[in-house]
């Protein structure tokens, strides 16, 4: 029988930061006003992704996750990050 590693399940969200117009959130919103949907005020796009990762392989797990989305996941000049890992 084969040993399975111990995985860590990471969220990470990606959004535009709040002072940047989301033009694709826009299109979106009227997209949803036109379909009759007319309570709807705003409407913001972002990324959501799910990694998984040898927990075994890190002991810092949360520097790792920061370095990937400052380096990949994100664009930190015009976006926001935040990130969730479990076990």
């Amino acid at each position: 029988m084969e040993d399975k590693q111990p995985v860590a399940k990471v969220k990470v969200i990606v959004t535009l930061k709040p002072s940047l117009l989301d033009a694709q959130g826009r299109v979106v919103k009227d997209g949803l006003i036109s379909m009759g949907y007319v309570n709807v005020q705003k409407v913001r796009i972002g990324k959501y992704l799910e990694l998984e990762i040898d927990s075994d392989q890190n002991s810092d797990m949360d520097a790792q996750v920061n370095e990937m989305c400052d380096r990949l996941l994100a664009n930190t000049v015009i976006e926001n990050y935040s990130f969730e890992v479990t076990e």
